[in-house]
């Protein structure tokens, strides 16, 4: 039952109301819930966020390509962009206990889509640009006792 569809959306902020809606049909088509449809929005839609803020540096610098895998399991969603490299060991050391004046800018984000999301990785190369992968899964029907 593997369905996959891509699309590429403007680096534009307004293309955030565009990429929540394909995703959240995605993650509908996927069986997911109305809890974790609203979790892949909200992950999809950060991560939208920073590449137009930070790997292209604002809008209208370049495009991001998602695309969403249904199967039989629940959803994977990729973003790919061809902006600046990110550094993923940089975010590593993000201190949640520190104040907000304390910390070094940078890392919630990513933070927040580990939460949200069952799996994040990240690749990035010259070659292929920045390539973010994030999977939801479908919670485990309960069982029934059929003692």
């Amino acid at each position: 039952m593997d369905d996959e569809r891509k699309v590429t959306f403007p680096g534009r902020f307004d293309s955030l109301a565009p990429i929540s809606e394909f995703v959240g049909c995605a993650a509908e088509a996927a069986g997911l819930d109305e809890r974790a449809v609203y979790a892949v929005q909200l992950a999809v839609d950060e991560a939208s966020t920073n590449v137009i803020e930070h790997a292209y540096g604002g809008e209208g610098r370049g495009d991001i390509e998602i695309t969403c895998r249904v199967n039989s399991h629940g959803l994977t969603v990729t973003l790919r962009d061809h902006g600046s490299q990110l550094d993923p060991e940089r975010l590593a050391s993000l201190n949640l206990q520190a104040t907000l004046q304390e910390r070094n800018g940078g890392g919630l984000g990513l933070y927040l889509m580990h939460q949200l999301m069952d799996e994040v990785g990240f690749d990035s190369s010259s070659d292929c640009g920045n390539i973010l992968t994030m999977v939801k899964r479908k919670k485990a029907a309960p069982r029934s006792d059929t003692r």
